[in-house]
Order: structure tokens, then C-alpha cells, then sequence
């Protein structure tokens, strides 16, 4: 995910492509979060540059949990910069419906003042009345987002726009209670289920507009295109607009992937980056099980302060293999296995850390003693508040001690017991959220050795 450079380094339901489990696997439903099985509908409508959007998005969800739902929450990620003061993604005319199969729908229209927190990157959304285990409810409002200037997940880059976070989606609530976590720069904060949406972008014709899902463009206004999106089964979605070039290939595995390039980068190394995201695609798939998305689209621009981000099908990287690979792999860890990213980090980033390293034919020999610990109170399950007010310490631990503690734990239970792990560990979460605890409790069960001194020499708690 975004890793920031070292210093040292230079029509919609036919859209919806099938996002299945693999074969065999279902993917289990989950009681303890909720508002589970989200669908979001959003129509948006550009002005002539792409940085400004306006139009409505439709929210339908029910309630997984035993325990009722009196709230929801809405999470606009994208106003930590502006907070309260200038917020970048705004939500008017919000109205809330909810009923059950046996009950007359009700309707209550809700005004949104002071129903704000955490910066407002959090909107309160009171239901009308309690929602039980089963029944549904819809939030739809009108929505305005205003893509900022500066070159990041959500900004722009001159004439390109990246807008990643954007969307306001639903909050999650489990046994801790709703996830209400502040925004993080240095790394991530979002946690989402996985959701369906239907996506429409009204926007001018000489702008491109990748994004998560698979697409299709009719003719709109004169000089203007509509893109229809679908997606299932994905935690979040992205998208940019620009006037990028495009070229585009499919996999040997069949996925296809489109490489966008921003004004500068030369059509050689475009055409290297697909050519090494068509075939590291394949290689995850070999590995933690088939991607599932049909799509994905890869957005390049060496101007970015990070090394790369993704969002499922839709990848932000400068021209870096080495993070074109890593963000490919979060297209398992964290798109497929879902994690709560601010207070267990290293589910994603250690994780897809290792698999690029793996990918890239590295064997980790030697890494515990270049990843020392320099504190008592670091450990590789440390959550993003930690790394926050330590931000030098969060790439060395993160990253390279937690792959490098991934390659000791290949070592000590053997390379096919490791092998094995990872794929039936994916194919136990798929589309689901993975936990320290769970993970923990998987490998001990893929081998006899006891991994009690393990877990406690990587600090992995």
C-alpha cells in the first residue's frame, strides 16, 4: 500500500463482473460485523477538468449482527485535509429508509449538522428506529467531491486527478465497537467489508477514467462519455480522470489489465509495467488463489511522494517494479483478505511485503539481523497510532521485520508447509477479515512445531 519514498530513493447489472470464492469455498457470512452485504449506487457528473464531481450515491445495507443497529456511519476519508473548515467531499439531502420483509418501509429524512466527527472524515447517520438482525435499510444523499491540488491518493497532478477514498462508505461495527479511527498519512486507516458497487461517471470525452471494476463507456452530452462501472465484492473504490494514454493486455491467466499514464512517462516503460503486472498477476494467483475481479487498471505517475497504493483493480504506482509487485499483492492482502488496517497493519503490508519478495525470487537469508529492534515498546502488531508518532520506525518494522519474520516462519515449519498456509489461510478469508489471532491459530495448526517461541521473538502478539 502507500509507502512513502525513502529519501534515499529518488448498463450496471450487467457490469457486475462475478467475483466469485474459489472453487470449493464459499465465503462465510459474519455475524459480529456489520452493516453487512453494503450495495452502493453513485451517479456522478464532472466538470470540464475532472477534479470536480457532483451527483448522488444510494447506500443499501443490513444488519449481520444480533445486536440492533440505532446509527450508521458514513466515512468521508478524503476531508482530513480541509477537516470541518473546507471539506473536499460533502453530503446534502440525506434521507434514511429501513424496514423488514414483514413490515411496512419507513421513511425519515435526516439533516446532517452536527452529526460530524474525527475531523469530519465520520457522519453520524441516526436511523429511525432500531434496525434488528436481518432487516434492511437505504442512505442516499446528494454528494459533491472536490479533488484538491497536490500530488497524492486523493489530488491532482495538473491536469490528472486521483481520487481514491472519495466515495463515502459505511463504517463497521464489531465486538470493539464502530471503527471510527483517525486518518493516517504515512499509512492506512480504512476498513471495509466487502461491498457491491454501480458506478456512473458523466465526464468529458478527451478524459479517461480508470477505475475499480469493470467498465463501459456509451456516448453522453456532445464531447461528453458516460462510464457505467461495476464492481463486486471489493472493499473500496477508486478512480482518476485525466488525459492519460492507455495501452491495455490480458494475462495468461485471462486477466486484463490497462496501464494509464500521466504526461511523461515514455511508452517503454508503460509497456514494461504491464508487462511485468500481466505476469505478476498470475504468479499471485498461483500462489493465494485466482484473482477474481476480471479487471484491474494500473495509474502511473512518477510524481507521486509514495512508492504505490492500490485499491481493489486499481493500482497508483510510479515506475518502481519492485512496487508495482507489492501493490499487486495487496490485491489479495487486503482487497481479498480483508484486515482492520489501522490497529493490525502488518496483515497487508507485511504480508504483501513478503509476497513481493517471494515473487521477486528473494529468500530473506540474513534479514533478522538487518531488522533489529531500537525499542522495547516496537512490536510488528503495534497499530497505526504507534507508527504514527514514529514514523521513521513504521517501513523498517512494517515492512522489512515483518516480511523478514514471514521468511523465518517459512524456514522453521518448511517451504511447502508455507506454501500451503498462505493459500488455504487466503481461501479461509476470502472476501472475509483476517485477524493476528486467526492467523496465529492457522499456522500453529499447519505444523507440530511449537510456535510459542516464535511469536514472541517477532513480537507478534
Amino acid at each position: 500500500m502507500r509507502r512513502r519514498l525513502h529519501p534515499l530513493f529518488a448498463v450496471l447489472t450487467v457490469l457486475l463482473t462475478v467475483a466469485a470464492a474459489p472453487p470449493g469455498r464459499a465465503a462465510a457470512a459474519d455475524p459480529t460485523r456489520t452493516p453487512g452485504t453494503p450495495s452502493y449506487t453513485v451517479e456522478l457528473r464532472s466538470d470540464a477538468t475532472g477534479a470536480h464531481w457532483r451527483g448522488h450515491e444510494r447506500i443499501a445495507f443490513g444488519n449481520a449482527s444480533p445486536e440492533p443497529l440505532h446509527e450508521v456511519y458514513l466515512r468521508l476519508w478524503d476531508n482530513f485535509r480541509g477537516g470541518c473548515a473546507t471539506p473536499s467531499v460533502r453530503v446534502t439531502g440525506l434521507n434514511v429508509a429501513q424496514g423488514t420483509q414483514n413490515a411496512q418501509r419507513t421513511e425519515s429524512t435526516q439533516g446532517t449538522q452536527d452529526h460530524y466527527e474525527v475531523d469530519c472524515t465520520a457522519l453520524r447517520v441516526p436511523l429511525p428506529r432500531p434496525l434488528p438482525q436481518g432487516a434492511s435499510g437505504t442512505v442516499e444523499f446528494d454528494l459533491a467531491v472536490d479533488v484538491p491540488d497536490g500530488i497524492d491518493r486523493f489530488g491532482r497532478d495538473g491536469a490528472f486527478s486521483f481520487i481514491g477514498n472519495a466515495l463515502p462508505v459505511l463504517a463497521v461495527r464489531d465486538e470493539t465497537g464502530w471503527h471510527l479511527d483517525p486518518y493516517s498519512e504515512l499509512g492506512e486507516s480504512f476498513f471495509g467489508l466487502s461491498s457491491d458497487f454501480a458506478v456512473t461517471l458523466d465526464h468529458p470525452t478527451d478524459l479517461l477514467v480508470p477505475a475499480t471494476g469493470t467498465a463501459v463507456d456509451t456516448p453522453g452530452e456532445p464531447g461528453r462519455t458516460v462510464t457505467r462501472i461495476g464492481a463486486r465484492k471489493v472493499r473500496e473504490f477508486a478512480w482518476a480522470a485525466g488525459p492519460f494514454s492507455r495501452i491495455a493486455g490480458r494475462s495468461a491467466g485471462g486477466v486484463r489489465i490497462a496501464v494509464y499514464a500521466v504526461a511523461g512517462i515514455t511508452p517503454a516503460d508503460a509497456q514494461a509495467m504491464l508487462d511485468l503486472s500481466l505476469r505478476t498477476i498470475d504468479d499471485h494467483a498461483a500462489r493465494y488463489g485466482p484473482y477474481p475481479y476480471g479487471d484491474l487498471a494500473t495509474v502511473l505517475d512518477n510524481r507521486f511522494d509514495f512508492a504505490g497504493m492500490e485499491y481493489p483493480g486499481f493500482v497508483l504506482d510510479r515506475i518502481r517494479p519492485s512496487a508495482v509487485i507489492h501493490e499487486l499483492a495487496h490485491q489479495w492482502w487486503y482487497g481479498i483478505v480483508g484486515d482492520d488496517q489501522y490497529r493490525a497493519p502488518w496483515l497487508d503490508e507485511s504480508f504483501a511485503e513478503y509476497a513481493m519478495a517471494v515473487a521477486m525470487g528473494d529468500t530473506g537469508e540474513g534479514c533478522t539481523a538487518r531488522t533489529p529492534w531500537q525499542s522495547a515498546d516496537e512490536r510488528l502488531t503495534n497499530q497505526m497510532s504507534y507508527w504514527d508518532t514514529h514514523p521513521d520506525r513504521y517501513v523498517p518494522v512494517i515492512y522489512d521485520h515483518g516480511s523478514c519474520a514471514l521468511h523465518e516462519l517459512r524456514r522453521l515449519i518448511g517451504a511447502d508447509t508455507m506454501a500451503a498456509l498462505l493459500h488455504d489461510y487466503a481461501h479461509a478469508h476470502w472476501y472475509g477479515v483476517s485477524t493476528t489471532a486467526e492467523f496465529k491459530a492457522a499456522a500453529q495448526a499447519a505444523t507440530t512445531v511449537d510456535l510459542t517461541p516464535f511469536w514472541r521473538e517477532h513480537r507478534i502478539d
